[in-house]
């Protein structure tokens, strides 16, 4: 192929019922190979190309890059895309001799490889010049079979001969079984060419092209470089047929086992380099390209601000090729929150005090609003845990609560308002982390109930989420042994661990799939938490992970080895290919059931602009207040209805763990009602509790006292010194309140607390509304979502 010839974008190719079969195209006559009779219906899909086809490399390295294509760069990309499929190989020393003509063994090998990659012929090839120690032996083989290619009379096969650029387009046109396209004009020089018909049918898809004078000269060589040129767009032609066909069958026919593979897998990419991601760099191009992840989870290191993220995802889907990535973050709201300058929603045990599934529809919608406006398509949210546990170190407010009733309805609200907004919602996490007392980032927590007691409890907002059409949930690195009793050898330190369900065919498969009936896309908590990494090992655990039912493996520690991993268990059938078709195939159709294979449409500059529109909207920031001031609930009160009322002229001081905290709230108070000449201190409550405070104490007239547990088991916390301050309070007679920011189990702890309010958080919604109770300007209508038990 000449830089000269005409740039077709096979894109844009409008081809109507392109058929995989029953081409009627009759004598076709191989010029100089005197083949007769082939039969073009007996030839295309023999194998089932519309099946699982996993594409290895063969003998072609895969990964290669090549430095003589200094003259060739009109077809880099292509021989490029063949060699990442593990197609085509150079010859060492990074040659790939582009320039160099295609023998009729590399023609069929090539086809060969992409079509039955790993097809052993049932009977050896009858020509006389192909030995089975032929390099090509096997794809000549198999080439001869399936009828991609035939012999000569005299029992010879001649794989050394050139090929020409007729027979490369009636090999190609006989391999994809391709029907003429929509195209009219065609090459001057091919009207009584024994492969016009070839020619002809790919011509007028755009998948060959001609030279300056509009011939296409037929009988020439075809060199390695336009071979690789002709083959790749035949195979992105398929594919782009198969994804408007919505054919996720045949479509994953065309993707290698590598691909599939890297479909499963979301890795983070926090850092390259020692340096935060928050652009499009060379090297996560490199992964985009080598790698084919599926999508990737983005955390406030690849954060700047708004317009920032939203032209790193713009450029990122760029980089993806013809199926578009998964881009998504947890924003649970709360205290688990990314977006930048965005509404900040008091979080998802604030909504359960407000008892309101209309809230949480609103939360979820809004919520979905602004993550799909950053180019966001998935949120790993919400949670559906049931925080039984008040020492749970991980969950606590990040859960609607410890009613199961409570949390499944709020919930449903949740992923409903997501949905609206084109957000896939990704609950978690699967079967239940509410009760446990070991954060799994750290440790193997292991629930021990019965099955009568998960099903009341933990399994009830799975099972009502996956009733509701849930089309995404996320798995717990968690051993439940009322399900799965199963023990092994832990990598760590050789004792023997129970199994997580995350590696459980038992709940993966058993119990999600089967019995509760869930149709979606299961995704893994991420892979570099210790319940898995220092138990399991990754490679190891990611195979048992797959092999259990397990569709993405969620931040592999390394991305390439995990998806290495999986090609060679496909390979060695440790993992069956059914498993990761399936797998891939719930991937593919829900990307497209949100719109993701739908680019190309909206600019840059239209995405900054919607950016700046919906953001921190005013009706966003209206319904966080509306969250924040609804969920605010009286722990105590010396009337039963609300704290201690701020007076004006009051002293007031502010004892918070950290002076920031503190300075938050004395600027939210100052501001709430000027008019009341408040005199303001803060100090930080640190150990000592009331002996530090004495003297602020003694000239205050009021007193709030805030508390942050979060992260660490509440009955660990430093509970003595707040107990002392309260104590200190009764004891003098003075106002005062109890402000609970975390997780609301201060009154397990605390006794004789005479006012009280809890917030749910120490973001400024929460404490905005909060303060507004204190001065009187709002009842505290919340009701304690999480019993004290």
């Amino acid at each position: 192929m000449h830089s000269k010839q005409a740039n077709i974008k096979v894109g844009n190719i409008k081809q109507e019922n392109i058929k995989q079969a029953n081409i009627k195209q009759a004598n076709i006559k191989q010029a100089n190979i005197k083949q007769a009779n082939i039969k073009q219906a007996a030839i295309g899909m023999a194998a089932g190309i519309l099946g699982a086809v996993f594409l290895w490399a063969g003998s072609a390295g895969a990964e290669e890059r090549f430095s003589d294509l200094r003259h060739a760069q009109w077809a880099a990309d292509s021989i490029a895309y063949l060699a990442n499929r593990g197609t085509v190989a150079g010859y060492g020393g990074g040659q790939f001799k582009p320039d160099g003509a295609v023998t009729r063994a590399q023609a069929v090998a090539f086809m060969a490889r992409e079509l039955y990659p790993d097809e052993v012929p049932e009977k050896d090839p009858a020509y006389a010049d192909v030995p089975p120690t032929h390099p090509f032996y096997r794809e000549i083989a198999v080439a001869s079979a399936k009828g991609l290619a035939g012999g000569f009379p005299d029992g010879s096969f001649r794989p050394d001969a050139p090929v020409s650029r007729a027979e490369t387009a009636a090999f190609l046109a006989r391999a994809y079984a391709l029907q003429p396209g929509e195209g009219t004009a065609e090459p001057s020089d091919i009207g009584s060419h024994w492969a016009a018909a070839p020619i002809r049918a790919l011509s007028s898809n755009g998948l060959i092209g001609g030279y300056a004078e509009g011939t296409y000269r037929p009988d020439r060589p075809v060199t390695r470089a336009e071979y690789a040129v002709f083959l790749t767009r035949v195979i992105r032609f398929e594919r782009d047929a198969a994804i408007r066909a919505k054919d996720w069958d045949k479509l994953i026919s065309y993707m290698t086992v590598k691909e599939q593979a890297g479909q499963m897998l979301m890795p983070d990419i926090r850092m390259w380099n020692g340096q935060p991601t928050t652009t499009v760099h060379d090297g996560l191009k490199a992964i985009v390209r080598e790698q084919s992840p599926g999508g990737f989870i983005l955390f406030d290191k690849n954060i700047v601000n708004a317009e920032q993220v939203a032209t790193f995802t713009h450029r990122l889907q760029a980089e993806a090729g013809d199926i578009p990535l998964f881009l998504g973050a947890d924003q649970e709201g709360g205290v688990i929150k990314r977006i930048p300058g965005g509404t900040n929603l008091p979080g998802q045990m604030a909504l359960g005090a407000t008892g309101d599934a209309a809230l949480a529809e609103t939360a979820g919608k809004l919520t979905g609003e602004e993550l799909r406006a950053l180019g966001l398509q998935l949120n790993f949210a919400p949670d559906l845990d049931v925080n039984r546990n008040p020492d749970n170190p991980i969950i606590g407010m990040r859960s609607f609560g410890s009613d199961p009733d409570l949390v499944a309805r709020l919930g449903l609200a949740s992923i409903k308002g997501l949905r609206e907004a084109g957000v896939v919602a990704a609950v978690k996490h699967f079967p239940g982390h509410g009760d446990t007392a070991v954060d799994s980032h750290l440790g193997l927590p292991v629930l021990p109930y019965g099955r009568d007691r998960l099903e009341a409890v933990e399994l009830k907002p799975f099972r009502a989420a996956i009733e509701g059409g849930v089309e995404m949930i996320m798995t717990a690195h968690i051993a439940f042994p009322a399900i799965d009793d199963e023990r092994v050898v832990s990598a760590k330190d050789g004792t023997e661990v129970p199994v997580p369900a995350t590696l459980s065919k038992k709940v993966m498969t058993g119990l999600l799939r089967e019995e509760l009936g869930f149709k979606g896309v299961v995704i893994s908590d991420a892979f570099t938490m210790q319940g898995i990494a220092e138990h399991f090992g990754e490679a190891n655990a990611v195979k048992r992970a797959v092999a259990a039912g397990v569709d993405i493996i969620l931040m592999p520690q390394d991305p390439a080895a995990a998806r290495q991993t999986l090609v060679d268990a496909v390979k060695d059938g440790t993992v069956p290919r059914e498993t990761i078709h399936a797998a891939v195939k719930r991937i593919l159709a829900l990307k497209d059931r949100y719109g993701l294979f739908e680019r190309g449409g909206e600019s840059l500059s239209a995405k900054l602009a919607a950016v700046r529109t919906v953001v921190g909207s005013a009706p966003h920031r209206e319904a966080e207040r509306e969250i924040a001031e609804r969920a605010v609930t009286l722990l105590a009160g010396r009337d039963g209805k609300r704290p201690d009322a701020i007076q004006p002229g009051d002293r007031v001081l502010i004892a918070a763990a950290d002076q920031e905290q503190a300075g938050q709230l004395k600027r939210q108070l100052a501001a709430a009602n000027p008019e009341l000449s408040l005199r303001i201190e803060t100090s930080v409550l640190g150990a000592g509790g009331a002996a530090g405070l004495r003297a602020a104490i003694d000239g205050a007239d009021y007193v709030i006292a805030a508390s942050y547990q979060f992260r660490n088991n509440a009955s660990q916390f430093g509970w003595a010194d707040y107990q002392a301050v309260i104590d200190e309070l009764n004891a003098r007679g003075k106002r005062y309140a109890l402000l609970s920011l975390g997780n609301p189990y201060e009154l397990l702890h605390l006794k004789n607390v005479k006012s009280g309010l809890a917030l749910y958080g120490k973001q400024e919604p929460n404490t905005a509304a909060g303060v507004k109770a204190l001065l009187g300007l709002l009842e505290p209508a919340g009701t304690l979502p999480a019993a004290a038990t």
